[in-house]
């Protein structure tokens, strides 16, 4: 395969996961120092006691985060240690 083709795969790899990660931090921080006012802004639409709004949220970060290693990191680390 080509080289420049591979680093730009691996680049690109790499970006996204940066990205994706600051994303992450972002909703993390979001939720935890302004958490009322999130509950205020989906209470809106939705009716859900605050346990379950919590897991709500905890599980979809968790599986993003997931999302992140499976699809970002781990193929970005496979190509750096194959080149």
């Amino acid at each position: 395969m080509n080289v420049e083709l591979l680093e730009t795969v691996q680049a690109a790899l790499g970006w996204s996961t940066l990205i994706n990660f600051v994303v992450l931090i972002w909703w993390f921080a979001w939720f935890a120092l302004a958490r009322n006012t999130v509950r205020r802004l989906h209470g809106r639409w939705f009716d859900l006691p605050d346990a379950q709004f919590d897991a709500i949220h905890y599980g979809g970060m968790a599986i993003y985060k997931l999302g992140i290693l499976l699809f970002n990191l781990v193929p970005y680390l496979a190509l750096r240690i194959a080149t």
